[in-house]
């Protein structure tokens, strides 16, 4: 099962969310405090089952918030962000060679996400 790890950095607190084998699947971006950050974790929570929206294909059909857009970055590896019903990113991924890979991202947030248990890293 997977979980979310809320840490602090040098500016604040981010959350990864992990998949039951300790990969990290999507982070957030660094908020101020300890109850934003777990706000960010509710809003991916209620927002995972968006659809996908695949910027990879030329005229891709614009899908609504919430969604999970996929992308390629400027080094040519694909990447997703998932989009609250505000158009706010609340998740991104890592970097993917493989656009399949990407997608299985995007399904490892939609199995995990909603039940994941929220735990902090000292």
């Amino acid at each position: 099962m997977g979980k979310f790890v809320i840490k602090e950095t040098s500016t604040g607190v981010k959350f990864d969310l992990k998949a039951g084998n300790g990969e990290v699947i999507a982070t957030s971006e660094v908020y101020t405090s300890d109850s934003a950050c777990r706000n960010g974790i509710e809003s991916v929570r209620k927002c995972c089952e968006g659809g996908i929206e695949d910027q990879t294909v030329e005229n891709f059909e614009t899908v609504k918030h919430p969604k999970f857009e996929v992308y390629t970055d400027k080094a040519g590896e694909f990447r997703f962000r998932l989009k609250a019903r505000n158009g706010e990113i609340v998740a991104t991924s890592e970097g993917y060679k493989a656009k399949a890979s990407c997608l299985n991202g995007i399904e490892s947030v939609k199995k995990n996400a909603p039940d994941a248990e929220v735990v902090v890293e000292k």
